[in-house]
């Protein structure tokens, strides 16, 4: 368990008219947030947080202008996270049913252990804070190694080139992310514990 897994945050930002504008999304089901996400195994920093920030705004010409640092980012108290791709197995044994996998940084709950494999649980909600309801819950065993206490996020900024609409939107994982440039200087409520993020900022005051 104590192979890291590499986050990455992407603040992109563009000229506004009334100042430096940041591009943020709305999540329908969690809220208002900055583009990040994981590091694929074996994948460049830089090109992780190329990808992210492309496929999380829709904006294909951005430009790289700054990696900002790294900063130790556990798993929230009571999760471990999923350090690489791996099936999720009925028993603890290879040659037991794989029925469901799990993607690299998912973050789950530990249940209990047994001859190299660890039982765990992913649950996600119709919304993150004040869920109403489970849509699904998987419950499996993985491997021991295939588990990470230690996550580290890098932080990078971008900027749009050319001149790009006030709204738009973009799909990902079938889900629909209203996309918004905001002042820097007038940043909506941004959810926890993003909103920390936004120190990495150079031009934040």
């Amino acid at each position: 368990m104590n192979t890291p897994v590499y986050k990455v945050t992407c603040f992109i930002t563009r000229a506004g008219i009334n100042g430096d504008e940041l591009l943020l999304f709305n999540h329908p089901n969690v809220g208002v947030q900055i583009p990040a996400g994981t590091v694929n195994p074996g994948e460049v920093l830089e090109s992780a947080a190329r990808r992210e920030a492309i496929e999380e705004s829709g904006l294909a010409d951005l430009v790289l202008m700054h990696s900002l640092g790294e900063v130790e980012d556990p798993p929230a108290p009571g999760f471990i996270v999923v350090a690489y791709p791996t099936p999720v197995y009925s028993r603890p044994d290879t040659n037991s049913y794989d029925w469901a996998h799990f993607r690299t940084g998912l973050p789950v709950q530990v249940l209990r252990q047994a001859e190299g494999f660890t039982q765990v649980c992913f649950e996600e909600t119709d919304r993150h804070f004040d869920h109403q309801y489970i849509t699904y819950n998987i419950t499996g065993w993985i491997p021991d190694d295939a588990l990470s206490s230690q996550c580290i996020r890098h932080f990078y900024m971008f900027t749009a080139p050319y001149p790009t609409p006030p709204r738009l939107s973009v799909t990902v994982d079938y889900t629909v992310f209203e996309l918004i440039w905001a002042p820097l200087h007038a940043l909506p409520s941004i959810v926890p514990p993003q909103a920390g993020w936004i120190k990495w900022l150079p031009s934040f005051d």
